[in-house]
């Protein structure tokens, strides 16, 4: 059984638990799955506190839902669901009150993974001086990725920073697997274009 299978699996488990009445098996979710979708919602809104809170928020409303989840998708795809439409409504709130801030590309990507967003986005050829970026490098990049869609930028985080399969984007953002694949080389695109053709 391959870990995502298992993973799966543990999760089915639990969900049959909390619904014949275990609450601890929620908790056991929270400790399962709060580091990752605390890290994505940190990724896509650059703001510790709101992450905090949307994160909390997917909690809570998944925990009110769970005994009506239908098992068509995984728990976690569902809960990453949740977790991403909340932080779009929280994006969206912030973009009307200019309070959106900008993405740090050397912070780790969470609090238990030191590769920073600037080392997952793809180089087609990696040379000395590339493992080096350059702070000015790093800026140009959180600005490009100021510039992108909503849904590009979405895109690239799921698939570069959160290493999710096509599939798994595909169920979270109620897309199909070619539109994902099509998204990510047109978002890879924007920002290379943002960045003046620069190879990424």
């Amino acid at each position: 059984m391959s870990s995502k299978a298992q993973e799966v699996a543990i999760d089915r488990i639990l969900v049959d638990r909390f619904r014949a009445g275990d609450s601890s098996a929620f908790d056991e979710m929270v400790h399962r799955y709060w580091d990752r979708i605390y890290a994505m919602v940190s990724q896509l809104l650059r703001n510790q506190q709101d992450a905090e809170e949307v994160t909390q928020d997917a909690f809570i409303r998944a925990h009110r839902g769970l005994t009506h989840f239908r098992g068509e998708s995984s728990f976690s795809t569902w809960l990453y669901q949740i977790a991403t439409n909340l932080a779009r409504n929280r994006y969206w709130y912030w973009w009307r009150r200019k309070r959106d801030k900008s993405l740090s590309f050397d912070a780790p990507v969470s609090a238990d993974c030191e590769t920073t967003l600037a080392e997952v986005i793809p180089a087609e050829v990696i040379t000395p001086e590339d493992a080096t970026v350059t702070q000015e490098f790093v800026d140009r990049v959180a600005s490009g990725m100021e510039m992108l869609s909503e849904k590009h930028r979405e895109i690239l985080i799921l698939r570069n920073v959160q290493n999710l399969a096509y599939e798994e984007i595909a169920e979270i953002l109620s897309i199909s697997v070619g539109t994902v694949k099509s998204r990510i080389a047109r978002a890879r695109e924007s920002l290379r274009e943002k960045l003046g053709g620069e190879t990424l």
